[in-house]
């Protein structure tokens, strides 16, 4: 059975089209609040890895064990773990489902 060509060639979308629902391009709309919360979270993460792995507390050493510095970054990180939900809800209702 022979095939011919008909000489069609689809039109290839441009490469922004094809990754404009990428959670790589989606990361780039995130503001400078978002930043400075993803940044914190990361501190505070690290924080907790050394207290789980070495008994360690990263924030009390720098700052005193129960200094009002030290509270008031605990504080903020968990400010910041909330604002992060809200930061993620956002970028999951942007982004199109993935049926996989």
């Amino acid at each position: 059975m022979a095939t011919t060509f008909d000489g069609h060639t689809p039109e290839r979308r441009h490469l922004a089209e094809r990754r404009s629902g990428s959670l790589a391009i989606e990361a780039t709309h995130l503001n400078t609040v978002d930043w400075i919360s993803m940044a914190l979270l990361i501190v505070g993460g690290v924080n907790w890895g050394l207290i789980g792995l070495f008994n360690f507390n990263l924030v009390g050493a720098l700052f005193g064990p129960t200094s009002a510095l030290t509270r008031l970054v605990y504080v903020v990180v968990g400010l910041c773990a909330l604002y992060t939900i809200y930061t993620s809800t956002k970028l999951s209702r942007r982004s199109p489902s993935r049926g996989t």
